[in-house]
């Protein structure tokens, strides 16, 4: 894995093998941050299922204002703060231990302006994950969502506050890009 733009270009993040983590490949990555071009300068993002911290860091490379990290997982949080300081990534971020589902239905200041979300595809939490962020205060009027998610699970064309922009297959995965539809 690699920083694939920005600050941060080419430095690799430490990965290691568990069978809850499969990282994003460069290749989905490039699609996501491609998509969202420039919108990730002085935003605010939320990565779930954040794992390794791979498109989270990604974001912060190209000058986020901040990202929130959330996964359930220790030894994805371990990797997580090993790659942030392998970096030097001080600040900008919070590392938020919690299950996502459970994450989403807190109470937030402020909505995020991009989601990222890689859910695990052994537990098939794309559409779970989707239905939960639809009715979440994570949502603002002008959200932008990347999902990937396996083809061997359910996910609908249209969910309650989010418009689905497109969708990218990649052999075994997908990546869905949605905006929300809330005014």
């Amino acid at each position: 894995m690699r920083i694939i733009s920005g600050k941060y270009k080419g430095q690799t993040l430490s990965s290691f093998n568990q069978p809850h983590i499969r990282p994003t490949t460069d290749r989905v990555k490039e699609a996501i941050f491609n998509m969202f071009q420039f919108e990730f300068e002085n935003s605010h993002i939320l990565d779930l299922y954040s794992g390794t911290g791979n498109l989270g860091i990604e974001a912060l490379s190209r000058n986020a204002l901040s990202v929130t990290f959330v996964d359930s997982h220790p030894a994805s949080i371990m990797i997580l703060k090993k790659n942030l300081q392998k970096l030097s990534i001080k600040d900008s971020f919070e590392i938020i231990k919690s299950d996502s589902l459970e994450f989403l239905s807190g109470q937030f200041e402020n909505p995020f302006d991009i989601i990222l979300i890689d859910p695990p595809f052994t537990k098939k939490l794309a559409h779970s994950t989707l239905l939960a962020l639809s009715q979440s205060k994570a949502l603002g009027p002008s959200t932008r969502v990347a999902i990937e998610w396996s083809k061997h699970e359910f996910l609908d064309e249209s969910y309650p506050n989010l418009t689905l922009l497109k969708t990218k297959s990649f052999g075994d995965k997908s990546l869905s890009v949605f905006l929300s539809s809330l005014s």
